[in-house]
């Protein structure tokens, strides 16, 4: 049931009710998530218009997951399937590619977000600190120096000199994104500060006179989404505002940018790490993403899954600061986790590393040598916390591997680490979804583990 405030899913299932269903075809507006996380941030974007269900048993991870074979039927009776198209969630492709042929609307949550893939996001400095308080007139700077930079990849691709570019900006994928960010200089070559409390914010438009069909722009204060809206190309005015002017723009030097069909890939999506769930930021993508397709599905509910997705993104974005207050605050920058390694995605945007025996598999075995590397790791970093996976202990107990390093080291404490790809009893009498788990559990003993309490 959904719980009042939390939105929590218990028992796998989240309940709503749906006056008329959206589809003759759909079952009473039921929509099934493939797993926990996916169907947590449905039920957050559908409120109370449609029942959400989630089909993994309560302890059973999402990642690896095998279904019961009546499940298939069950979801061709739905409205909408919501799941992620790439070959490790392998059942769930072939549950979508077989409801091609029944009236079953089916969202791939990875639409759009390919670009963002491996991206960091963070506020890396790209070589150089911005400064850490501007002591000029924002209102009056000269800039002096302008370069961006590919958010994915953190590489460089265009930067502006004596009024003409170097290099460009990547095109964008079709119904894709690509995001960008920015190092601003001064005439004196110090570097300004972006976004949050920073004086300075980057900004862009599409000019008077353009297209401004093909490209749709959104600005984080110190970074840029460019999302592909239809082919074609069209100019971009890139903006540096302070105090809600633009106070400099690259007018009369705008860049170019393309949006390209990128054709569909048969075989969805390869990722070398599945969890992308785990990303705040990459949760925002998602959720605006499954808010699109069940809008498409349901027209006249799409305002209300547009506004309840935009609501929940702001609590996403609470808990990307969360992280990032406690990357800051952190002691050092490795932790070891007794298990699999589901969370590479944060590792990369936060900038810590979690020392693991094996990899993002949760079927692989540890060798005798990949315990004494990890007893290694504990040593030379002075930890004092060993992270867990509760999901892979049994009835409340701590892992073997836990146990090891324990014993092994001089670490005297285990704390749970959740990458919310699934939900214990325990967690839904308390009533955590997605958000929940991340904030009671996962931040809370990151904190611990890498010194940052």
């Amino acid at each position: 049931m959904l719980r009042s405030g939390a939105g929590a899913l218990a028992l796998g299932a989240l309940a709503g009710c749906l006056d008329e269903p959206p589809t003759d075809g759909g079952d009473e507006g039921t929509v099934y998530g493939a797993f926990f996380a996916l169907a947590d941030w449905t039920s957050h974007v559908v409120g109370d218009e449609m029942t959400v269900e989630n089909p993994v048993e309560t302890g059973e991870m999402g990642h690896g997951w095998e279904p019961p074979g009546d499940l298939q039927r069950e979801i061709s009776q739905s409205a909408a399937f919501v799941y992620l198209d790439t070959p490790e969630f392998a059942w769930a492709q072939d549950v979508a590619a077989d409801l091609e042929s029944e009236d079953v609307a089916v969202i791939d949550a990875l639409e759009g977000i390919e670009g963002q893939l491996g991206s960091t996001e963070n506020e890396t400095d790209h070589g150089r600190e911005p400064e850490a308080e501007y002591d000029g007139d924002p209102t009056a700077v000269e800039v002096g120096g302008f370069a961006l930079y590919d958010g994915r990849s953190g590489e460089e691709v265009a930067s502006l000199h004596d009024g003409h570019w170097h290099g460009g900006v990547p095109d964008v994928p079709l119904d894709g994104r690509v995001t960008l960010e920015a190092a601003v200089e001064d005439v004196e070559g110090r570097r300004l500060p972006l976004g949050g409390d920073a004086p300075f914010a980057l900004e862009a438009t599409v000019p008077d006179g353009a297209n401004a069909d093909v490209l749709g722009i959104e600005s984080d204060g110190d970074r840029l989404e460019l999302r592909g809206l239809e082919e074609g190309r069209t100019t971009v005015v890139f903006e540096l505002a302070a105090d809600g002017e633009i106070v400099w723009d690259t007018s009369g030097a705008d860049g170019e940018v393309a949006v390209v069909d990128e054709g569909a890939d048969e075989g969805g999506l390869e990722l070398e790490d599945p969890h992308v769930w785990v990303d705040p930021v990459l949760a925002r993508s998602m959720v605006e993403s499954i808010a699109a397709g069940l809008g498409e599905l349901d027209p006249d509910g799409a305002d209300l899954y547009e506004e309840n997705a935009a609501e929940y993104a702001g609590r996403l974005d609470e808990v990307h600061r969360r992280f990032q207050n406690v990357a800051e605050a952190a002691t050092r920058d490795v932790a070891v986790l007794a298990g699999h390694d589901s969370f590479g995605y944060l590792e990369d945007r936060y900038e810590f590393e979690l020392r693991t025996p094996v990899g993002v598999s949760p079927d692989a075995v540890e060798s005798s040598e990949d315990v004494s590397e990890l007893i290694g790791a504990v040593e030379d970093n002075d930890i004092e916390t060993i992270l867990y996976d509760p999901f892979e202990s049994a009835d409340g107990d701590l892992p073997q591997m836990a146990d090891v390093l324990l014993e092994e080291t001089d670490a005297t404490e285990a704390a749970p680490i959740t990458a919310a790809g699934g939900t214990l009893e325990e967690w839904n009498e308390r009533g955590y979804g997605w958000i929940e788990q991340m904030e009671e559990i996962t931040i809370p003993s990151l904190a611990a583990a890498l010194g940052a309490e």
